[in-house]
């Protein structure tokens, strides 16, 4: 059991605070924060000076494989850009596809300070290839479309991921059920999927009330919102991870505080494709679990949590014209805790404390937009950069040593990369 020590560190705590403390790590957990005790001894010792430690940041919604149509198709609106663009062009993937796609996401995510991410996609087990070789952590779910003519195939095909890797590479991988949005997955379809959920003991993770059109939609068609549909399916009993919640009325908030909802707020996309601004100040209040993801790379177009924890931070003060609004320390919990217990993982990860997993971001700090520190929490909402990330580590593994990557082959991956995602469009109109 290897034991290191991040001696001299700034440490971030569960109460917002930081304060100067060494972290013990002994194989996948944290050992000890503070003073450590004389007879503990490390086999690595990692000196943190000028170095912030904080929870590793956490990513509640992606599609990681879309890196590969990162730049294709810009500044379109969103139906026409899934109809015409991203959907064609996913028809041409194959599976080694989403392995090489997958892997680049998590190279860029680990390089800005991301140790766990929610995926939702196809090709499942190629994802899960990827996130067992790199040794990030992972909540995978494989996108289903009931009105897809492979529908049925994607249930089944759910039901064998979920047996063979839920708590897959160590514990390192679990699985949740992932029915893409009420708008792909008619009634009847969702209320399988939920019973399906409720046999297996998995959660769902699915796209809610993205944007007004679907709302407006699913009212015709339904006579109720997304989220009043959910409830009468069943779907919000199983334990949700709702993805956007952009349009979501105060009378859905409360459906969703009823049924502990966990929301994935994903500031970025959310503003590229103009689907509007979430309410997640007036979540927040009503006590609902609000975590952060950038989506896919194709509409963000980055996988840069720093910029998702500053972009909470700022829209909703400018929205609202209430500078009050998201304070810095809500916004680096809604990226750390809030992520890990929106992703069920809330008594795994999320906090440096003794006995959770060794899941720990460290900051450089020695640049000149880190001084003075006043504050520190502040610095890292308003100021820190994907740049200043310096050390990445998962279950007590060393992922990003001095900015290099440890467990991925980066010069090739980006080869890979480029020639797939070239190749995948260039039929495309």
């Amino acid at each position: 059991m290897t034991k290191i020590l991040l001696k001299n560190a700034e440490v971030l705590g569960a109460d917002g605070i930081v304060k100067s403390a060494d972290i013990a790590v002994e194989g996948t957990l944290i050992h000890q924060v503070g003073k450590i005790s004389a007879e503990w001894h490390a086999d690595k010792v990692i000196d943190c000076t000028n170095k912030l430690a904080i929870p590793g940041l956490v990513n509640t919604h992606t599609h990681a494989a879309m890196t590969l149509f990162r730049s294709y198709a810009d500044d379109m609106v969103l139906m026409d850009w899934l109809q015409n663009k991203i959907w064609p062009a996913e028809g041409n993937l194959v599976a080694e596809d989403v392995y090489w796609g997958t892997s680049l996401a998590i190279a860029e995510m680990i390089k800005s300070g991301t140790t766990t991410f929610s995926d939702m996609y196809f090709h499942m087990p190629q994802v899960a290839e990827a996130v067992a070789e790199s040794g990030i952590r992972a909540v995978l779910a494989r996108g289903m479309a009931g009105v897809a003519p492979n529908g049925e195939q994607a249930l089944i095909e759910s039901e064998d991921f979920f047996q063979q890797y839920h708590n897959a590479a160590d514990g390192r991988i679990t699985v949740m059920l992932g029915p893409h949005a009420p708008y792909t997955c008619p009634p009847e379809y969702l209320k399988r999927v939920a019973n399906l959920a409720q046999r297996l003991g998995a959660e769902i993770h699915i796209h809610l009330s993205e944007t007004f059109g679907e709302v407006v939609e699913c009212k015709k068609k339904h006579g109720k919102s997304p989220i009043e549909l959910m409830k009468d399916l069943g779907v919000l009993e199983c334990g949700v991870l709702a993805a956007h919640c952009v349009h979501v009325s105060d009378a859905d908030i409360l459906l969703m505080k009823e049924a502990n909802v966990r929301v994935a707020h994903n500031p970025g996309s959310n503003m590229k494709l103009a689907s509007g601004v979430a309410p997640v100040p007036a979540m927040l209040k009503a006590g609902l679990c609000v975590g952060l993801g950038t989506d896919g790379a194709a509409s963000n177009n980055n996988l840069d949590m720093l910029e998702e924890l500053r972009l909470v931070a700022m829209l909703h003060k400018v929205h609202a014209l209430d500078p009050l609004l998201i304070p810095a320390n809500t916004a680096v919990s809604m990226a750390t805790a809030n992520g890990a217990q929106a992703l069920g993982l809330g008594n795994v990860a999320g906090r440096i404390a003794p006995g959770l997993k060794a899941d720990i971001t460290l900051f450089n700090m020695h640049a000149p937009h880190w001084y003075p520190r006043h504050d520190r929490v502040s610095l890292l909402a308003y100021s820190a950069g994907a740049g200043d990330v310096h050390t990445v580590m998962v279950d007590g593994k060393i992922l990003l040593d001095n900015k290099c990557l440890t467990t991925i082959d980066e010069e090739r991956l980006m080869y890979e990369a480029d020639r797939r995602g070239r190749h995948l469009v260039q039929h495309q109109s």
